[in-house]
């Protein structure tokens, strides 16, 4: 989702050049050897897969990914903040920075607004500052230089030295507690900064808290609004040293006592002599001050800083293990891993640890009888980041449906993009839908499937977002609501999956509607031009149309334009064959998307990015389609694309990615399509073959079962599948259940240089609702 110029965020870059080396620092410190000009260091043996994530990658370019310490899926994402300058900054962090303004207790991974940056803190020297300082002149508040020759960055721990005050920062986490450790030189008057007016993006506070409690602990609550409209987040912060001196400060006037209720609260705690080490234990919670400090009393009750990050590094070895790869191409092994951590910053805890949170509707709740979840960058995770969950975290799904179900209950429809408590309506679709089937269709049972539906058939059925046009016409006219394509395509796809549950649970009314409304994309393919377009209220095409334009804001397409929306049927492939003429115009067709040059206006630096001819890989509505040419039959075409994707588009360098990150969206495809294969439809249960990239990939399912997929006579060349054989039968399908991978076993796929046009050609993938 790249949504900066859409929502006008997009500024000027900083002009600012990388200044250092970048550098993978290790908890374990293994040897270092030189490749491409960057510093890298010499993996760790393959049974340390953490070894191998490299949190840089994608922390250039667009990918906007977060930089800093977390555990999976915590609720606490904490990290430096830079002072944001544009779009490339929504994270909060940009590898061409050199500036940092201190270390923020959350952050978002790869989305393409920026938010959150919530209780800043930072620790410097000499004369008491409550401003940040500049860009240029970042001492002459309380902000430093860093460089990245003297930056650690792994998935459980973070540090650098600020270099304007000579303080070493280190940074570790649980799953609702941040860990600051700092390390101050001697001889120079020491402060540490608590600023509850900094966030990031569109973040702005409304009002804010801070007051000491003791002589060891401050609390308080920052309530903003940004992209979450209505964010309110309460923390707890608890030392290791006294804080014999604290004053408060509302913006940068001083004011009297040791609490202050303000828009721009702030508070310095000073030390007369320098204090060495100082830690701070940050505890947040989206209920209540009493509830940040029980957070850290139970999940961190010590001060052994060394001890939380052995315990964060396994948890993410625990997750990462469970995918094990075997390749020569260490590059691939590190671009590998670190997507797939990627997969797990979000979606993020939105609850206290004894199961407390508040709602949508900003009650209270407690006893929910699941961990409630928030940051669901649906309209990008439910392609392929959530399918892939069903596999390697079965023990979350259950959570991740409820906690969509709860918002349902809270706001009287399911979530669109929930973000902290607050509904943000970002993007089309009710894509809910789709991950919640998918379940379901899956075997999860760990939800009232009843009411699942009945919340889907009220999400889809109101007046709204063009859906009153849907239930009188079959289609959004153009002259009466914007991005009237993309709505009514996204729509499509959702509504299958409506139809797909409800044939499962032998609901056959609810079923045959929405199995109808899931054709209603044909109601805008032009079989003249063979391109979806416009309608309008009478029912004619909109004139003039180009399918190379990118249509923005107020337009007929959502981050995209004529060549990217056509392609947009992954629930209903052969229909889409059949109006392009049958496998044959639908595979020249699909040719054609790979070279076409156009005009494509001034989005195409944004969100059509990663671009081979129109296919745009930087945005998800294109991740399935290299996936289609195997339902005409073409798998060796689907190979073929799918690893110059692989190859052009993900790299181990800060720029690795196409385009943003979208919590987990751009990496899980590269995580499903490099083992082997993709859920082209969300689901459906099928995952269609690719081209594996690695030698071998092991899945650890439920039960205890392996699924291994193992590719023989692998390599740059040959990309191409000759055969399978599925536990050493011949297997013919180009596509695989998931229920076949669930039962555990080895798929061996030899590979050529040439392809096999027969394979796959007679047993292809379908669309039928089953």
């Amino acid at each position: 989702m790249n949504l900066g110029l859409k929502y006008g965020y997009l500024l000027a870059f900083s002009g600012l050049v990388l200044t250092s080396a970048h550098v993978i620092a290790q908890v374990e410190r293994p040897k270092k050897v030189k490749v491409q000009g960057h510093v890298k260091t010499k993996p760790l043996p393959e049974s340390k897969p953490l070894a191998y994530v490299d949190p840089y990658i994608g922390s250039g370019g667009h990918g906007h990914v977060f930089v800093g310490a977390s555990v999976p899926f915590g609720a606490v994402q904490v990290g430096p903040t830079n002072i944001v300058k544009g779009w490339d900054w929504c994270s909060g962090y940009h590898y061409s920075d050199s500036v940092v303004i201190g270390f923020s207790q959350t952050h978002l991974s790869g989305t393409g607004i920026g938010d959150l940056g919530d209780v800043l803190i930072m620790p410097y020297t000499g004369d008491v500052k409550t401003n940040r300082g500049t860009q240029e002149d970042p001492a002459s508040g309380y902000g430093s230089h860093y460089s990245h020759a003297h930056e650690t960055a792994r998935p459980g721990y973070y540090a650098v030295q600020l270099e304007d005050h000579d303080i070493q920062v280190e940074l570790t986490a649980s799953e609702r507690v941040g860990f600051h450790k700092y390390t101050f030189p001697q001889g120079k008057p020491a402060h540490i900064i608590v600023d509850l007016k900094e966030g990031i993006g569109w973040d702005a506070p409304v009002e804010t808290f801070i007051r000491q409690k003791d002589a060891y602990t401050l609390e308080g609550y920052r309530y903003s609004k940004g992209w979450a409209v209505d964010q309110r987040l309460w923390f707890a912060i608890r030392s290791n040293v006294p804080l014999k001196e604290f004053a408060v400060y509302d913006g940068d006037e001083k004011k009297p006592g040791t609490e202050l209720q303000a828009k721009f609260a702030k508070g310095v705690i000073s030390f007369d002599k320098a204090p060495g080490q100082v830690m701070l234990k940050v505890g947040i919670s989206p209920v209540s001050s009493e509830n940040a400090l029980a957070n850290i009393n139970t999940e961190i009750p010590g001060w052994d800083f060394a001890g939380v990050v052995n315990s964060a590094n396994a948890k993410w070895s625990k997750q990462l293990s469970k995918i094990q790869v075997q390749t020569k191409d260490e590059a691939a092994r590190r671009v590998f891993y670190t997507a797939l951590y990627h997969t797990m910053i979000g979606p993020a805890l939105f609850n206290d640890h004894d199961g407390t949170y508040r709602g949508t509707d900003k009650k209270v709740y407690t006893n929910p009888g699941f961990d409630n979840y928030s940051v669901f960058s649906l309209w990008d995770t439910y392609r392929s980041a959530m399918p892939l969950s069903t596999l390697i975290h079965p023990d979350r799904v259950g959570s991740f449906v409820n906690s969509m179900l709860a918002i349902y209950r809270q706001q009287g429809k399911l979530p669109i993009w929930p973000l902290m408590g607050n509904e943000t309506n970002c993007m089309v679709g009710y894509h809910a839908v789709p991950v919640i089937a998918d379940a379901y269709l899956k075997g999860y049972k760990g939800f009232d499937a009843a009411a699942a539906l009945e919340a889907m058939k009220a999400s889809s059925t109101r007046d709204d977002l063009g859906m009153k046009y849907i239930k009188e016409r079959g289609y959004i006219p153009a002259d009466k609501e914007y991005e009237s394509v993309s709505k009514a395509m996204e729509y499509a796809i959702d509504d299958w999956c409506i139809a797909a549950m409800a044939k499962k649970m032998g609901q056959m009314e609810d079923y045959n509607y929405y199995a109808k409304r899931a054709e209603y994309y044909k109601n805008y393919f032009d079989s003249t031009i063979k391109f979806v377009r416009p309608r309008m209220s009478d029912g004619s095409w909109k004139t003039p149309y180009d399918p190379f334009r990118s249509i923005h804001e107020k337009g007929d397409f959502t981050e995209g334009n004529g060549w990217q929306y056509t392609w947009l049927v992954p629930q209903d492939v052969e229909g889409l064959i059949g109006l392009m003429g049958g496998d044959e115009p639908f595979t020249q067709k699909l040719d054609s998307l790979f070279v076409a040059k156009g005009d494509m206006g001034e989005q195409a630096s944004s969100d059509i990015s990663g671009l081979i001819g129109m296919y745009a890989h930087g945005n998800e509505p294109s991740h399935h389609v290299t996936y289609m040419y195997a339902y005409a039959g073409k798998q060796w075409k689907t190979a073929e694309k799918v690893r110059q994707v692989m190859q052009d588009f993900y790299t181990d360098q800060p720029e690795g990615l196409a385009g943003n990150e979208d919590v987990g969206a751009m990496s899980s495809w590269y995580v499903l399509s490099s083992i082997g294969f993709y859920p082209v439809n969300p689901a459906k249960g099928l995952y269609v073959f690719g081209s594996p990239l690695f030698d071998k990939a092991s899945l650890c399912l439920q039960d205890g079962k392996q699924f291994t997929v193992q590719a023989v006579n692998n390599s740059a060349e040959n990309k191409y599948i000759q055969s399978i054989t599925l536990n050493g039968k011949p297997y013919t399908k180009s596509y695989i259940k998931h229920e076949d991978i669930l039962k555990g076993g080895t798929l061996t796929i030899t590979m050529g240089s040439q392809p096999n046009y027969d394979f796959g050609k007679n047993e292809r993938p379908n669309s039928r609702i089953d």
